[in-house]
């Protein structure tokens, strides 16, 4: 039985002091991506690298049930600045750790040792997914192509994000 495709809802975050509508390369790499593939945006927002405000704008899209996904690209790195990883950590129900294992893997065949500096993370939070990639536009690129795009597939086999999500609020 062939499988249908379900368009997901993503919220885009970027995490950056110093980026705008302008000049988000990365937010626009993943926009452009994720609606070539069907999917919806929910929302889009800029954010400076402050974990308080990182975290309530994930929080409100967390709880929102029009939201299935939100993808952050910036602040996973590990300057006195790069607070992703510790915004968004205490939100999480479960983490995924084989996304940040995978993207660095991937990543690896690009930036070779560089990778190690990425804190990539994927996790969900009340039944939302979540995905911390690096702010380059490159990062995003490798993050989409290759691992979320046939994670946020049904079609994709043997098994993808997008069958788990009526299940993740499961008790």
């Amino acid at each position: 039985m062939e499988r249908q495709f379900i368009p997901v809802n993503i919220a885009l975050l970027t995490i950056s002091d110093t980026r705008t509508i302008e000049n988000d390369t990365s937010g626009k790499v993943l926009r452009e991506r994720l609606l070539a593939a069907d999917h919806k945006l929910a929302d889009q927002q800029i954010v400076t690298d402050d974990i308080y405000q990182i975290r309530s704008i994930i929080s409100q899209w967390i709880a929102s049930p029009d939201i299935q996904a939100v993808i952050t690209t910036g602040g996973t790195g590990l300057t006195g600045r790069d607070g992703t990883p510790e915004a968004v950590n205490v939100l999480l129900d479960k983490e995924i750790e084989g996304f940040g294992e995978l993207f660095r893997q991937v990543s690896f065949q690009d930036i070779k040792t560089s990778t190690v500096q990425s804190r990539a993370l994927g996790g969900v939070a009340n039944g939302t997914f979540i995905f911390c990639l690096p702010g380059s536009s490159g990062a995003c690129k490798t993050g989409w192509d290759d691992i979320l795009k046939e994670q946020l597939d049904a079609r994709h086999r043997p098994c993808n994000f997008v069958e788990l999500m009526p299940r993740l609020l499961e008790k």
